[in-house]
């Protein structure tokens, strides 16, 4: 049986990978949030690692991903996305354990023209960003066994995010005004469960930084309007510029992923972005 920690369980992603978890009889998974595993504390995360069973891999979903508070917010979304990630490469290391933590597009500031790559420089252009790729620093600093995997614009099923607060929204408004200049890939979290169950039980070694999203462009006022248009939901949908609409945190104009590596190593194709919308709907 092969142990598999996960943090922030109450999260999206970390949900997704529950959904999923039955189907793999040979994977037994230990689900956490912060009450029972603070991985801010490395005394606490040695602890735990030390309580449990051998723990064969880390998959740490907790995050501090409230972008715009992190501007004023800075210490804990550091103590939350470096230092966390930090510890637990230090206690993996010590236990061998791999490690496969999840990063963001946010580490870019999105003035590329042309999709990102894993070669590409990072300089974001936010706390909340420059505390994810201090995260991912830490990490290839201290542990060889991992695999660290930056996606964008996740949404699903659970938690908090764009297609939830569209919905909620569509429910008390018949105007939304939504950013038209901000393009990416939207991202549902179940694909990116299911490619890092697959890492999982193929038992890849091929450690390293890898990008994954699903296929496809689109803004965020793009985004909205097919997920209104696949729920017959009839919205006066008003495109705005970025400066329209007034925030905390400076965001990628793109942030568009290349998934060419992840599909090559792990012998995948990330479907379009609007077949797994549509999808999701369809089973909710």
């Amino acid at each position: 049986m092969i142990n598999v920690l996960i943090t922030g369980s109450n999260g999206q992603l970390a949900s997704c990978i529950k959904d999923r978890a039955k189907q793999y009889k040979g994977l037994n998974f230990i689900y956490t949030d912060y009450q029972e595993l603070d991985i801010r504390n490395l005394n606490h995360v040695e602890g735990f690692f030390k309580a449990n069973q051998k723990i064969d891999y880390c998959i740490n979903c907790a995050a501090y991903t409230a972008v715009d508070k992190a501007e004023s917010d800075v210490e804990k979304a550091f103590e939350i996305n470096a230092q966390g990630p930090k510890n637990l490469a230090t206690i993996c290391n010590e236990q061998n354990t791999i490690l496969i933590h999840i990063s963001t597009d946010f580490v870019f500031d999105g003035e590329k023209t042309e999709p990102y790559t894993e070669t590409d420089i990072p300089k974001p252009i936010s706390v909340y960003g420059a505390s994810k790729l201090k995260g991912e620093v830490e990490i290839q600093k201290t542990l060889k066994k991992h695999f660290i995997i930056r996606t964008s614009w996740l949404y699903s099923e659970h938690g908090i995010n764009f297609m939830k607060t569209m919905l909620n929204l569509a429910k008390t408004r018949d105007e939304i005004s939504v950013v038209s200049d901000q393009i990416g890939t939207p991202t549902y979290a179940g694909d990116l469960a299911n490619v890092i169950l697959k890492i999982i039980t193929s038992n890849s070694r091929s450690f390293g930084l890898y990008h994954y999203s699903n296929e496809g462009v689109a803004s965020w006022y793009d985004f909205a309007s097919v997920i209104f248009k696949s729920h017959k939901l009839s919205i006066n949908l008003i495109p705005i510029l970025s400066n329209q609409y007034p925030a905390a945190a400076k965001r990628p104009k793109n942030s568009v992923l290349d998934s060419g590596k992840a599909e090559e190593v792990f012998n995948m194709t990330p479907p379009q972005w609007e077949i797994s919308l549509k999808k999701l709907i369809e089973n909710r």
